[in-house]
């Protein structure tokens, strides 16, 4: 061997310095760039097996897609695939005819949430069954590659604004006035704004969370004394900065921790549940703390005496944009977050007409809207082909009672027991039913998710 050939050789194996080493995946495959996938060796199949595996599972899809996924292309590769998988690590085996077997276990350093990569995937694992694995093995690293390229569709300003938005509508939602959804316009944007310049520091959960909830608080709070200072209102929309802090509700693993358990993975669903559970502990801590130093306490704000007509109209056009800001800041191109919106506003809309004219209890009207949201997106996905969680999850996050949440950790900061316990309890009940009305209608029109092994 040449000098020059081992230097080339040097140059081209690096290890990660990361705390969570990065995978060189090229390293994995040592047949050409012109070999068929299907003529590939079992490590190289079952390396692309589990790249593509822990590439949906960092777009934020439940256990049961990511294995759907992985099955299908070791199927296509003609190998067999038995995997276990949580919330940001996959142990899996691929297994040949040969009785030759292949494990590995892959993990990622963080999650988060991306529809459009997650759009992409689902398109290739759509397109490479349908070729019947006939792909090159450089045209799939070729199109990997691209694919793992899409990090967030938007900036950090548009994904600021974004988040103004979907709180501006959810505070409508929860009965604030022009005061209170301006105020949490700022905030929320403010906050997001923080959060993601934090997170692009890669600076960890529990400070960018704390950080961006204390920083949506605060600036709602300025801007209120500033309108107040302009235009003489009552104290009491001060109430509203609970709508500021809405925009950290972790609605991807809360929704797929239900849908994971129903299908019986329960290391993924209790994962994300505990998930959900840290950031909503960080985020009502954070905004207790922040509300006892500027003595703001959650409490009833201003009635809005609206007729039914336009009271209806205008939380039609609430949840819209509280939808489309959530699926904006869930990396959805605008087509798909307009597509989210409409579902979520006729789905979110039904729901509090039912609780405030119907008189149903706010848990079955929140299986109800769900249930709503779910058929409806799954007519749409057959016209449209976009990712059924790309649609369900954002339309139903404006659901997720993130006031009752707040409540019950304030009032057990300030030893309300009784307040909280109700408080707490009436956001389980809801959060509960959410999955539930989208299980129920996944049952009712997907054939393949209604068996238990199909």
């Amino acid at each position: 061997m040449t000098e020059e050939t081992e230097k080339v050789e040097e140059a081209q194996h690096h290890l990660s310095h990361h705390h969570h080493m990065k995978i060189q995946w090229e390293e994995f495959f040592k047949s050409d760039d012109d070999t068929l996938a299907r003529n590939a060796t079992l490590v190289e199949k079952g390396s692309l097996v589990g790249r593509i595996g822990l590439m949906l599972l960092a777009c934020g899809t439940g256990a049961w897609r990511v294995r759907d996924s992985m099955d299908t292309i070791a199927r296509t590769l003609d190998i067999t695939c038995s995997a276990d998988i949580g919330l940001v690590s996959i142990s899996y085996t691929c297994f040949d005819v040969d009785n030759q077997s292949y494990s590995q276990t892959l993990s990622l350093p963080s999650t988060g949430v991306n529809m459009t990569r997650l759009n992409e995937m689902e398109k290739f694992v759509r397109q490479f069954q349908k070729g019947h694995g006939h792909w090159t093995l450089g045209q799939i690293k070729h199109r990997l590659d691209e694919i793992e390229s899409i990090k967030g569709t938007y900036p950090t300003w548009i994904s600021g604004l974004a988040a103004g938005l979907a709180c501006a509508g959810f505070i409508f939602l929860l009965g604030g006035g022009l005061p209170e959804v301006i105020c949490a316009f700022f905030g929320a944007g403010m906050g997001n704004y923080i959060r993601g310049i934090m997170g692009k520091h890669k600076i960890t959960l529990v400070a960018k969370i704390g950080v961006g909830v204390a920083v949506a608080c605060l600036t709602y709070f300025i801007a209120f004394h500033i309108m107040r200072m302009i235009v003489p209102m009552s104290y009491d929309h001060a109430y509203g900065y609970i709508g500021s802090m809405l925009f950290v509700i972790p609605g991807f693993p809360f929704i797929t921790s239900g849908l994971d358990m129903s299908k019986l993975d329960m290391r993924s669903g209790l994962e994300r549940m505990n998930y959900a559970l840290l950031i909503i502990l960080i985020a009502t801590m954070a905004g207790w703390g922040v509300a006892m130093l500027l003595q703001l306490k959650p409490g009833a704000m201003p009635a809005l005496h609206l007729s039914i007509p336009v009271l209806a109209i205008l939380r039609l056009i609430a949840s819209f944009c509280g939808v489309f800001g959530f699926s904006i800041m869930f990396n959805s191109r605008p087509s798909m977050a307009m597509t989210a919106a409409f579902i979520g506003a006729i789905a979110n809309t039904t729901r509090l007409s039912l609780v405030d004219y119907a008189h149903i209890p706010a848990a079955l009207a929140a299986f109800i809207g769900a249930l709503i949201a779910g058929l409806l997106a799954s007519v749409v996905r057959k016209k449209v082909g976009f990712p059924r969680i790309a649609l369900t999850v954002p339309s139903i996050v404006i659901m997720v009672p993130g006031l009752y949440m707040y409540r019950g950790v304030f009032n057990l900061g300030i030893t309300n027991i009784n307040i909280g316990a109700y408080w707490l309890t009436g956001a389980v009940m809801i959060v509960a039913a959410l999955p539930t009305g989208l299980l129920a209608a996944r049952i009712l029109t997907d054939k393949k998710w209604r068996h238990v092994d199909l």
